[in-house]
Parts: C-alpha cells; structure tokens; sequence
C-alpha cells in the first residue's frame, strides 16, 4: 500500500493536466512589476531558508532570512512545505502558534484522498489543484518522465496559472491581516517551489537567492538532483521561467496576464510581506 501511495503521489506531482480547470483569471492592468526573474547580480552572500522544525514533514520553511535586491527584509507570514498528512499535534499546535489560518493544497483530488492533511486548529484549508484533476496512466507516466515539459505546464496551463493565481490573491488578503498561510503540494518541491519562485521574484529577490531556495528542496529531503522523484533539478525551474518568456514575453506579462494580478495586487503582496528598510 505504501508503495502504491507513494507512485501515486509521483504521478500526480509529474502529470500535465489533461483537463483545463475552468478559468480564475481576471484581465488584469499592464503595469510592470519592478522584479525581473533573473538578476546578473549575485547577492554577497545567499541567505539559507530558515526551517519550521515539524515532526511530520520533512520540508517546510519560511522566507524570513532573506533580502530583496534593495535589501528588504520578508515577513514570517508565508510558510512553504510538503504534505501534512504526518503531521502530529504538537505540529498542529506549533503552525497554530505561527498565525496559520489558511492552507492551500495544490495537490489533486487522488493526491488528497490518499493521504490528507491532519486538521490545524483555527486554519481553513482550501484546494487549489495544480494539474486540474486529469486522469493518469501510471505506467506509462513512470516509464518517461520529461521534467522539463512538466514545469514548463506550471507556466502553460490554464489550471496552473488559475491555482497560482488564486494562490497569491490569498496571501494578499490574509497577509493584510497578519494571518500567516501555508500552501504545499506532496514533497512540497515541484508545484511549491515554482510558486516560491513566483512569490519571491514579484517580491523582488535575486534569481541567485530564488534559485537556491529552491534547491534547498534537497538539503531539507536528504536527496541531490539526481533523481525526479526525491531531488529537483535547477533546470526544471528553468525551463519554467524560458516557457514564461515564451508563453508571454515577460515575467511582468505573466503575472497580470497569466496570473490575473492587478498592480494594486502586487503592490499590496510587497507591501504587506516586506519589511522597510532602516
């Protein structure tokens, strides 16, 4: 059983939707975001996640160490992970603690049903499905796995870019409140660390610094990038940000395009998640 949980689990984390999810995506201004997805300035020194320590996951972090390029600090209000069907209930009590009042589960609905989340006091969950609920030849699915084509649909995909989107519209909303939100997939490595990238480069950190926080998916599961089913791969995330420039000419395009994000969108996300500087 564990075995066919876990195959599973990989399929669905791998699988281009076959179904497009009905569209969430509202016209949005043109105005331009001041981040750029890649900076050909490294930082002085990349900064580490800093780890929420759960019993029951093995990669959850916030972005609190890091800085913007003109050296912001982010709030404690976003919380990454992977799956909390493990959790225990002094990790309940801890994500209560951190102010966790929502979270978004971009996993699909066999993902959820094998293995869901334990209950978080005072916290909704609310399922934002990445891939749209398509259906998934396992075998086949196992026997050719094309990563790249795979991160290259977080961009393409209508149900992806509806998940994203509607991802960020709520950590505007319960930010502006001081709420904090977790959202996470399975491993909490390929449809999370995609939308950390997103959330990072709108917030106006380096692609060196993105770039890392995302590898760091390794470190925290005790893996390398050899392998698609524990690691990740820094040109898998790539091949996300080239199908973004393709798809729609500019990272700014696609947040308000792609992503249905106003400007008083992103300006509200930077406001409410970054700390000024002194």
């Amino acid at each position: 059983m564990r075995r066919l949980i876990a195959t599973t689990s990989l399929a669905c984390a791998l699988a281009v939707s076959a179904t497009a999810a009905p569209a969430l995506l509202a016209q949005a201004s043109a105005a331009p975001v001041s981040s750029a997805p890649v900076s050909s300035a490294a930082p002085t020194a990349t900064a580490t996640p800093r780890a929420v320590e759960l019993a029951g996951t093995s990669n959850t972090r916030t972005f609190g160490n890091y800085r913007t390029t003109s050296g912001q600090g982010i709030r404690n209000l976003v919380i990454r992970s992977d799956q909390l069907s493990a959790i225990t209930p002094a990790d309940a009590r801890t994500l209560h603690t951190l102010g966790v009042t929502e979270i978004l589960d971009f996993r699909t609905a066999i993902e959820r049903g094998l293995q869901p989340d334990r209950a978080v006091p005072g916290a909704r969950n609310i399922s934002l499905d990445v891939l749209g609920g398509g259906g998934v030849d396992l075998s086949s699915l196992l026997q050719s796995v094309d990563m790249n084509a795979s991160y290259r649909s977080f961009v393409t995909s209508a149900s992806a870019r509806a998940a994203f989107g509607a991802a960020l519209r709520h950590i505007e909303a319960q930010a502006g409140q001081r709420h904090t939100v977790l959202y996470h997939c399975t491993a909490g490595k390929d449809r999370t660390g995609w939308m950390s990238a997103v959330l990072l480069t709108i917030l106006g950190v380096d692609s060196h610094t993105v770039e890392a926080d995302y590898l760091a998916s390794n470190t925290f599961r005790h893996t390398s990038a050899n392998g698609s089913i524990d690691g990740v791969d820094v040109s898998w995330l790539r091949s996300s940000f080239a199908a973004v420039d393709q798809r729609f000419g500019s990272f700014d395009n696609y947040v308000h395009t792609g992503l249905g994000l106003t400007t008083t969108d992103v300006n509200r996300l930077k406001a409410e998640l970054l700390i000024p500087r002194r």
